[in-house]
């Protein structure tokens, strides 16, 4: 997720790491805050796999910044990653919204449909965070008003996502 954000945003435009770090924590902080020494390590891989270059710039005020861009290479992993991802990058809310964020830099309609089809196949298994046995439990037969508040509230964004994907496959003819 945090290697996809970083190529993602960098597809954008080049960046220095501090202002990498703001606009990946304002996309998945809330949930998994990004740290510098998870951040710079990540940054160090892409790196040194050909999908970023660094270049030092002269700082305003202080000391030279390091401006990070992507490498043809890299707009093209980005791109790979976006028509491929992996199973919890589909199931997992958090990775999902990193690329749904990043999905429109994938050029191909056909493409970027395939993996909206996807998720929502993944959004209309029946499922539950509680079950009876083998049974999804569903809001209304939970007694727990705490544990039925978690599956309404899933319930509703589910219904509110799946609308989107649905509206959205139409829109691409997919």
């Amino acid at each position: 997720m945090l290697e996809l954000a970083i190529l993602g945003f960098l597809y954008d435009s080049p960046l220095h790491g501090y202002e990498l770090r703001k606009r990946i924590t304002a996309l998945t902080g809330h949930v998994r805050p990004v740290a510098e020494s998870t951040l710079y390590p990540a940054i160090k891989r892409l790196e040194k796999s050909g999908f970023l270059v660094r270049a030092t710039e002269p700082g305003s005020v202080a000391a030279p910044r390091h401006v990070l861009s992507l490498t043809d290479e890299g707009r093209r992993e980005l791109r790979r990653r976006l028509a491929e991802p992996d199973q919890r990058d589909i199931t997992d809310e958090n990775r999902w919204f990193s690329v749904l964020a990043f999905l429109r830099h994938l050029d191909d309609a056909a493409a970027q449909a395939a993996v909206l089809r996807r998720r929502l196949a993944f959004l209309e298994e029946p499922a539950s965070f509680f079950y009876d046995g083998d049974r999804p439990l569903r809001a209304e037969e939970v007694d727990d008003p705490f544990r039925r508040g978690v599956l309404t509230i899933a319930r509703a964004t589910s219904r509110a996502e799946i609308g989107w994907l649905r509206e959205t496959l139409d829109s691409l003819g997919g």
